[in-house]
Formats: structure tokens, sequence, C-alpha cells
């Protein structure tokens, strides 16, 4: 285990706090020729999984058919941390960040989609939570669901 995920590793609770408030995180996924492929996504955080939505065709998709385990990261940076005797290389930053190994699912069941789809759209414009989703766009949008086997976070200040 990397020395700073030792000494300063987040709560459950401060892990659980981060991921529901924070408004976007990376997915890697592997392509067939075993590179990895990452993609900034928005997501919601729910009952120890990630869900995520996007387009129902595309590499990530692919990638997700042909090999379910992915990598999912979320990282809040509040600032630079500059060494008093100005030496450039005990420069340091001031962070949170949350690792997340686990499977991920394509989800086909609509009335699961449209539920998931509602938390996602109240998350990001919840001034539009009250609104009723088309079902042409619930049906035309995929769905993710990452199950989560492991999890770490971390922070430095």
């Amino acid at each position: 285990m990397q020395y700073r995920m030792r000494t300063h590793p987040l709560s459950q609770e401060q892990i659980e706090k981060l991921l529901k408030e924070s408004q976007a995180g990376t997915l890697a996924t592997i392509n067939t020729d075993g590179t990895p492929y990452i993609t900034p996504i928005h997501f919601v955080y729910e009952k120890n999984h990630i869900y995520m939505h996007g387009l129902p065709a595309g590499q990530k998709i692919s990638n997700i058919k042909n090999n379910p385990a992915v990598c999912f990261n979320i990282y809040h940076m509040d600032c630079l941390l500059f060494d008093k005797e100005e030496k450039p290389c005990d420069t340091n930053t001031k962070y949170q960040s949350v690792t997340i190994q686990g499977t991920i699912s394509i989800l086909e069941d609509i009335e699961i989609k449209k539920t998931v789809l509602k938390k996602i759209v109240a998350k990001y414009s919840p001034q539009l939570s009250d609104k009723e989703l088309p079902g042409n766009m619930v049906k035309g949008t995929a769905v993710l669901e990452l199950e989560i086997s492991a999890i770490t976070g971390k922070y430095y200040e």
C-alpha cells in the first residue's frame, strides 16, 4: 500500500460525502487491445453503486460489453501548498480523492433506467426534477450501474 494511503485515508463517511458532492468522475474501461480508455462522466452514488448515463453506442459501451471490469475515480483539489523556503520539489497539493474498482453493467429495465435518470436530473438540474422524462429518451439512453468491489479514499492537507 502506498505511503499516503496508509497515513491519510478518508473515512467511509468522508468517502460517501465526496461521492455525493462531486460533480464529475473519470471512468476507466479496457480496450480490446488491453489499453486503458478513460471517459469523464457525470454520475450519482446510491447504495454502494455508481450510476451514469450516456449514448447507447461508442467506445465506452463497446469496452464494457467486452470486459465489465472498470475503475472509477473522483478527485477534488483544494489548492497548492507551496513550500515556505520556496523549494519547487516540496510543493504539494491539498486534495481528496476516491478510487473505485468494480464491474459495470448496462441496465435494460425501463423503470430502473427512469429512476436512475431522475436521480441524475435531480443532482445536475434540480429545477427540472418535476418534469416527466420522455419515454423515447429513457429507452434510447444507456444507463450504467457500477457495482463496487473495492473503494479507497485519501487526502492530503
